[in-house]
Formats: C-alpha cells, sequence, structure tokens
C-alpha cells in the first residue's frame, strides 16, 4: 500500500511538472503569437564575408603569426596570413608573400595571430541529458544527440580562443560511450561537427568506482578486458569486410565505434590518474589491445609513468589540475613527494615527453580558462622556450585527436581557424580580440564583449 509520504513525493512531482508544462505551453504559445505576421517575411541570403567559401580572399597582416606546424617554422614575424574559400593559403613574411589582387586587408597592427585553441576534454557541447551510468561499459552511448551548437557555454569558450573542442560523457563508468569534435563557432550541428565519434570515453578508476555495486578495480580491469576483447574482434571482422576480405559482419550497434578504433579513425580518450591506473591506461589499452590512445588528466603522480607511456607513443592531455600540492590524504593516495609544489607537465617533460597538452574538464574548469591552464603550467616549471605552450593549446592536441589534417597550425590547406590575440597565449594576461572560423569571423571583442 502507499504510504502517506509516498503520496506527498508523488503530488509533488506532479505539482512541479505541471508547473513546467503550463509554462511550455505558455512559451510555445507566445513564440507561436510571435511569428503571426511573419509567415511571408522572406530572410535574405547572408553576403558571405571575405575569406569564406564562394567569397573573395582575405589577407591578414600581423606582428607575428605563431605557425606553430608539428615541424618547422615555428613563428613568422611581420606575416601575412592569405585565406581563401575557408582555407588557409598561404602563411609567410610580408616582404616575400604577395597577395592576390581582389583580396580583402586588414591590418591587425601590433597583434599577433595563432591557429584556434584545442580542448579535448569538456562537457559542455550539449544540454547535458544523456545518462551514461547505466551500464559499468556503455560503448554504443553517443553524446552528439545532446549537442547543442554553439550554446552559451560555447560562446564564451569562441571568445576565449577555443574553435575545436572535444564533447565527452563523464567519468562516471568505465566506458561512458562516444564523444564528438566539434567547433564552438557553428550554429548548425551538420557545421560544427569535425568527427564522430570523436573518441571514446574511458575511466579506469576514481569516480567508477562509484557505480551502483562499488566495483574494485580488479573486476572493473577484467570487465574492460572482456568487453574490449568482444569488440575489438568486431571492429577487425568489418575492417577485413571493408578491405574485401569475408563476409559482411551481423550489425551490433551497441559495438560500432570499434571498426573506427581498430581502423585508427578514432582514438580513446582515458580519464586516468595516479601512477598505477596510468600505467595501467599504457599497459592494457595501448600494449595489449593496440588502441590509438591518450591520457587525460594524468595527475596525482601520473606523471611517475610518463617513461612507459613514451616508449608507448601516449600522449598527455592534461589538466584541469596543473600544479600537485601534497596534502595527507594526495601522499596517502598516491605516495608523492610531501616536501614540494609539483609542476605536472613539468614532471611529464622531465620524463621526455613532448606531446603534451592541456585540457578544463568545463565545466569543473570554466571552458574559456584553456590559456590559463597552459599559463600554470609554465609558472609551474614547463619549459616553453620552443613555444610548447601554445603547441599544448594547438598542434599537440590536434595531432593527439588525429584531427591535424585540418586544424592546429597555421599551414596551407587546413581550415582557417585563426585568432587575434594580443601576445603569447601562455601568459594569461593576454586576450582574444577576434575569432576566425572556417574563414569567417565569429567573434570580435569591439562589437561583441563576453564577460565572465
Amino acid at each position: 500500500m502507499e504510504t502517506r509520504m509516498s503520496i506527498r513525493k508523488r503530488t509533488a512531482v506532479c505539482v512541479v511538472c505541471g508547473f513546467a508544462l503550463a509554462a511550455l505551453a505558455a512559451s510555445s504559445a507566445s513564440a507561436a503569437q510571435a511569428l503571426q505576421g511573419k509567415k511571408n517575411v522572406v530572410m535574405a541570403p547572408r553576403a558571405p564575408q571575405a575569406g569564406e567559401k564562394g567569397a573573395p580572399g582575405l589577407a591578414l597582416l600581423a606582428k607575428k603569426a605563431l605557425a606553430v606546424p608539428f615541424e618547422g617554422t615555428q613563428v613568422v614575424d611581420n606575416a601575412v596570413v592569405l585565406v581563401k574559400d575557408g582555407k588557409i593559403e598561404a602563411v609567410g613574411p610580408a616582404r616575400t608573400t604577395p597577395i592576390p589582387a581582389g583580396y580583402e586587408v586588414q591590418d591587425l597592427g601590433g597583434k599577433w595571430v595563432m591557429p584556434g585553441m584545442i580542448d579535448l576534454h569538456t562537457h559542455i557541447g550539449g544540454s547535458g541529458d544523456i545518462n551514461d551510468m547505466v551500464y559499468l561499459v556503455n560503448p554504443g552511448l553517443r553524446v552528439e544527440t545532446a549537442v547543442i551548437p554553439k550554446n552559451e557555454a560555447m560562446k564564451l569558450d569562441l571568445a576565449s580562443g577555443v574553435t575545436t573542442v572535444l564533447f565527452i560523457p563523464g567519468s562516471g563508468v568505465n566506458m561512458g560511450g562516444q564523444g564528438v569534435l566539434l567547433k564552438t563557432g557553428h550554429e548548425h550541428y551538420e557545421d560544427a561537427r569535425v568527427r564522430m565519434p570523436g573518441s571514446l570515453k574511458i575511466a579506469q578508476a576514481g569516480n567508477p568506482e562509484r557505480w551502483v555495486i562499488n566495483p574494485g578495480r580488479t573486476f572493473m580491469n577484467w570487465d574492460l578486458r572482456a568487453l574490449l576483447t568482444r569488440g575489438m574482434a568486431y571492429g577487425k571482422r568489418w575492417v577485413e569486410y571493408e578491405k574485401g576480405n569475408g563476409p559482411r559482419p551481423e550489425r551490433n550497434f551497441d559495438l560500432d565505434v570499434f571498426p573506427e578504433l581498430v581502423a585508427k579513425r578514432t582514438q580513446v580518450s582515458t580519464h586516468t590518474q595516479m601512477f598505477q591506473v596510468v600505467l595501467k591506461t599504457i599497459t592494457m589499452l595501448r600494449i595489449e589491445f593496440g588502441l590509438d590512445c591518450y591520457i587525460d588528466h594524468g595527475e596525482m603522480a601520473g606523471w611517475r609513468a610518463a617513461g612507459v607511456a613514451l616508449d608507448a607513443g601516449v600522449p598527455a592531455i592534461l589538466g584541469p589540475r596543473e600544479v600537485e600540492v601534497p596534502t595527507l590524504q594526495f601522499i596517502q593516495w598516491t605516495g608523492a613527494n610531501p616536501e614540494a609544489l609539483l609542476g605536472i607537465g613539468a614532471q611529464y617533460q622531465k620524463a621526455g615527453m613532448k606531446m603534451i597538452g592541456f585540457n578544463t574538464d568545463a565545466p569543473v574548469i570554466p571552458a574559456e580558462e584553456l590559456q590559463l591552464q597552459a599559463g600554470m603550467s609554465g609558472h609551474y616549471g614547463m619549459d616553453f622556450s620552443n613555444l610548447e605552450g601554445v603547441r599544448g593549446l594547438t598542434i599537440i592536441p590536434a595531432v593527439t585527436a588525429g584531427i591535424a589534417n585540418r586544424v592546429g597550425s597555421l599551414e596551407p590547406g587546413k581550415d582557417a581557424d585563426i585568432i587575434v590575440i594580443s601576445g603569447d597565449p601562455a601568459d594569461p594576461r593576454r586576450w582574444v580580440e577576434k575569432v576566425l572560423s572556417d574563414g569567417k569571423w565569429v567573434y570580435d571583442s569591439n562589437k561583441e564583449r563576453r564577460l565572465w
């Protein structure tokens, strides 16, 4: 029999739902009324800006261009950047880079230009109404169903110079599902999407240990290995079929990400921290299963496995904690040095790691503070003498995520995702003035100030 308390709870829920539905109905009615009288209004198509697809070219004149290719010239002084049809056409010194006739020229004065920044760990790409905690492993869950392009959080991200993000599930279970790589400056999903799946999200310890039955690491590793074994076998059958070898496998929608992983068309982004867990990421995911994967977070003495990560070719995308503070609990968890504040990026770097990037885990740390993550790493000892801070915000995450053919550096043929900034982006005192995405100006601080 239903108790009075449960009846009250049910009644309260019904009342709240009633108010919500009434508000929704009123909102819909208002919207309908607003549209009355506008049925025959035809919006004139927006004229494309110089630099966009189908428009005249654009020439940017800047004091410095931080080109940051994976290899080659990092900085161009007194630079010209040519943009045509949404792509970078040329980058070079003004004295040797002719501007074609008909190009719109914008002189940026003393400002610098650089590639748009990339954050490979965010949760701000959509509505958040996704539940990744049904099963301990959810390879079939896709966050793209929740994407809301250019939402308010992404607008702030864009204003800070972040033009590409990886929107991923949470870390409440061992395998949260599939993330999607998005551009922050587009209003429609089809334009914003860079790649789907952007990654398969795996979390090996910490948060998943609180899932339903409080599983220990031994069980989690067993369960994860069992799913990976089944998934990789499925993926290999599909890849062989794509090559023309063997019959068409029976479709298993829950395992659809694995042909992409086997074919190296996507990666595993791994929520991992502490030495033992980072080590398990490398030995299980990379060495045992041969997956393209990367360390995501990498904190709490995870840097102790940096040498193994280097040998195995596993990059580290660090954050949002960039310094280890030796509290008693932290020392008990990790065996960390109780006598020093350690910069996490600096510790990975000392082990020889060069593939070091940064993330915010937004909204854990506000998405617009990605630039600050690099600044903190430099403050706590990471060597930025070869623009490692800028590279960790641009080309390193682009290579890590397998999208360096499109973004991450100022090179001919790549998407014209360019930010105009007042100086070195690893200095948090510098600010972003303008943002170009696919050749279109999508933010200008002189016209559209966003405060945070």
